[in-house]
């Protein structure tokens, strides 16, 4: 006669093992449902990487409402003086801060938008289109990251003068309409968020690259998007590097730019107009986190939960 093996735990089935399996189940039921607080430590250590996060931009302060002499005596001041309004007013009108803080606004704007509409157009082919020689362009595209930006600057800085383009926004705008790091950054997110049988449903109803763009990809990779789009507009708004040689104070200059010709005179820096116009060219970023941050986490999240 045949034997049935048993592949059961040993002990599953006894009366006694049956009381310990039901405890158990009713105290893993109960840690699921029970919502766990936080303690002290918790707080504490919240507390203690607010305050090493927050404090730079509190010592800008206090060093942007003191002379130049005071920020450099020691020990430097941790309270704010009563000179913020005047280092204000003399930072905003030694260099055009205002133009300098519409061109800076144009130039993370545009390049914030162009580098996240063609890193998403170029991850998606790269992701889900197969074509010819797919693996081989995508390590190019990714071998690019790790050229220096040094090395292009001579050629660029040429074509841009042949170009006329020298102090020009353009100058820095074009050169930065899409990034390897964007393509492979969307590439790796669209690998695993879309489908490719999402993809194929859409051309057999008859829908055609742009719209099955337009309708399935773009909504499927808006999480990435924000995320992307919010690290290149910081990037392209502290970039200082290629416009500081494209641009000058005079003409058409970026904060960082602008920044570059603050508190000179006289053979001397003072460095409380200096983190004065830091702090000025600081504070549209924290607006723009304070009004947009809950979109952009709530975008960050949106794909973090599987259906």
């Amino acid at each position: 006669m045949a034997q049935t093996l048993d592949r059961s735990p040993a002990g599953a089935g006894t009366p006694a093992a049956a009381p310990a399996t039901a405890r158990l189940g009713r105290r893993f039921g109960r840690a699921a449902g029970r919502q766990h607080h936080a303690g002290p430590f918790t707080y504490l250590l919240l507390v203690a990487a607010a305050f090493v996060s927050l404090f730079p931009l509190y010592w800008n302060v206090v060093a942007a409402s003191h002379s130049g002499e005071r920020v450099v005596e020691a020990p430097a001041p941790l309270l704010p003086g009563k000179r913020l309004l005047d280092n204000l007013s003399f930072a905003w009108n030694q260099v055009d801060m205002g133009e300098a803080l519409i061109n800076t606004t144009v130039v993370a704007s545009l390049v914030a938008l162009s580098t996240v509409l063609f890193s998403t157009l170029a991850g998606f082919a790269f992701a889900k289109l197969p074509f010819r020689g797919r693996g081989l362009l995508l390590s190019l595209v990714v071998a690019t990251m790790t050229i220096p930006p040094q090395l292009s600057v001579i050629p660029l800085y040429q074509i841009i003068t042949d170009l006329g383009w020298f102090d020009q926004l353009q100058s820095v705008v074009l050169p930065s309409l899409v990034a390897a790091f964007g393509v492979f950054f969307m590439r790796q997110f669209l690998v695993e968020a879309l489908p490719v049988e999402l993809v194929e449903a859409a051309r057999m109803d008859g829908a055609h690259s742009l719209r099955i763009i337009w309708h399935v990809v773009f909504p499927v990779a808006r999480p990435a998007m924000a995320v992307l789009g919010m690290l290149v507009f910081v990037q392209a708004w502290n970039d200082f590097f290629w416009p500081f040689i494209a641009l000058t104070p005079d003409g058409n200059p970026t904060l960082q730019v602008a920044l570059a010709g603050l508190g000179a005179g006289n053979h001397t820096v003072d460095h409380a107009v200096v983190l004065t116009g830091a702090l000025i060219s600081t504070v549209p970023l924290l607006l723009v986190f304070a009004f947009l941050g809950k979109h952009i986490v709530g975008g960050i999240t949106a794909g973090a939960v599987k259906s």
